[in-house]
């Protein structure tokens, strides 16, 4: 009985931490992992498999802060800088990072969402299928307990992964293929760096750092933390590995034709068979309702955590938690009844989160290594850092290549650089050096600032 007991335990707590993988596996990962699978086939297995190993290290660390001081992300960040000349500019930064960030995440979470539903209903009129997400969604979020919420999210993270898993097998791919995928290696296709920064960036996600922090309970325990986080991480990650053995069933069409649902629908269909394209859709609805949720749910809970006294666990009541959740919720609603195109409008939100990222990243890093806020025997030790320093930089690299290309696309620079260098716009793996040269900089920057800051305040205490 006891045992049974205990196994009922882990299960509820790693479907309660599967919210976690409900976020970022959205439309974002199916188009980005299923688009890296056709144009590098198996070869960048291996980039799914350091990202989830880095979003694991970022939200422990994020829970853990949680567990240890009783506050959530954003409300340590606010305490971290208060009474500093960077407090204002880090509630901005954190403000713009999560609710902005949700808001761009939500047009493409609907549009996503409603693409899924197109693919197993072509006949649907697609403002009908808008408003029935939208309804749906909004009854989610009404709901008064998060364990309920995260609950009903983790049971479509195992759908979503069992559809997804499913026409992976279903394109019986070589095992070999698979194991090769998983050796780092970049292959020579233009913009590849790039491709490998965006699987990089849809899988970890600036605001599900935010929301592993938000629904961390008054009971919960550092070690059924760490499983249910890791658990859900690695099916996560698992998730978006299968989404991109699916992508390579479409590598000769969209080398000519480019990616879209259609063409990945039509590809599967003559690859498996037109079962498939129904499996492919419900995991792709799965996706974006999970993701159409959660982008409000964690949006809310940060305005409240920055700017009410009550207690982020507590979601039943609140105005900024009712006005932000459903403000976020009618973004999307309005651009998927506009019916905007999905695939440039999730290209820009990640966009949006390879930009905001880094800065997450970092205040994470220093919050980690706050005694006033961590304790002076919970601050990260040497082997934390020196993870935590790996993860900040390629979070910096991914946001200073967008940064930089940005910055790039501006005709005054072109025509500098075409002077100087005989080019107007560098190439991809350029980008990608001189981005990862300005992230070693400011990271050490960043770990300047926290061995100066921890010296000051712990004293005896010493960075490693």
């Amino acid at each position: 009985m006891k045992l049974l007991k205990n196994i009922k335990g882990r299960v509820l707590n790693i479907l309660f931490w599967s919210i976690i993988s409900a976020a970022f596996i959205g439309p974002g990962t199916v188009t980005t992992a299923t688009k890296a699978g056709a144009d590098c086939g198996f070869q960048l297995l291996w980039t799914l498999g350091f990202a989830t190993i880095a979003c694991v290290v970022l939200q422990e660390a994020s829970a853990r802060a949680t567990i240890y001081s009783g506050l959530n992300l954003g409300q340590a960040i606010k305490k971290h800088f208060q009474g500093t000349r960077m407090e204002l500019p880090a509630i901005i930064l954190v403000v713009g990072a999560i609710i902005l960030g949700c808001a761009a995440y939500e047009t493409g979470n609907i549009l996503g969402s409603v693409e899924g539903v197109a693919l197993m209903f072509p006949g649907v009129e697609k403002w009908m299928i808008v408003a029935v997400l939208g309804a749906l969604a909004a009854i989610v979020l009404a709901m008064k307990d998060i364990k309920i919420i995260s609950n009903i999210m983790g049971a479509f993270v195992f759908v979503m992964g069992f559809t997804f898993i499913a026409v992976a097998i279903l394109g019986r791919p070589s095992a070999g293929d698979i194991a090769g995928g998983f050796v780092p290696t970049l292959p020579e296709v233009d913009g590849v760096s790039l491709l490998v920064l965006g699987l990089i960036g849809t899988t970890i996600v600036p605001y599900d750092i935010f929301l592993g922090s938000s629904v961390v309970q008054k009971d919960t325990t550092i070690r059924d933390m760490r499983i249910g986080v890791t658990i859900s991480v690695v099916i996560g990650g698992l998730i978006s590995m299968a989404i991109l053995v699916v992508g390579t069933q479409m590598s000769d069409e969209a080398q000519v034709h480019g990616f879209s649902y259609e063409l990945l629908a039509k590809t599967l269909e003559s690859h498996i068979g037109q079962g498939a394209v129904y499996v492919f859709g419900v995991g792709l609805f799965a996706a974006g309702f999970t993701s159409a949720i959660t982008s409000p749910l964690i949006s809310a809970l940060t305005a409240k955590s920055l700017f009410s006294k009550e207690s982020s666990n507590d979601i039943k009541s609140g105005r900024s938690f009712i006005a932000v959740s459903y403000a976020v919720l009618s973004i999307g609603l309005i651009f998927g009844f506009m019916q905007v195109e999905p695939v440039p409008a999730i290209i820009m939100a990640q966009a949006f989160n390879g930009l905001i990222l880094p800065f997450v990243s970092i205040f994470l890093f220093t919050i980690i290594n706050d005694e006033k806020i961590m304790g002076r025997e919970h601050v990260n030790n040497l082997a934390s850092n020196i993870v935590m320093i790996l993860v900040t930089w390629m979070t910096l690299v991914l946001g200073l290549v967008k940064a930089i290309r940005a910055f790039w696309s501006i005709e005054f620079v072109q025509n500098l650089c075409r002077a100087v260098l005989g080019h107007s716009i560098p190439s991809s793996d350029e980008f990608f050096v001189l981005s990862a040269i300005l992230a070693v900089l400011i990271t050490a920057a960043v770990v300047w600032y926290i061995v100066r800051r921890r010296h000051s305040n712990i004293g005896k205490i010493k960075f490693a």
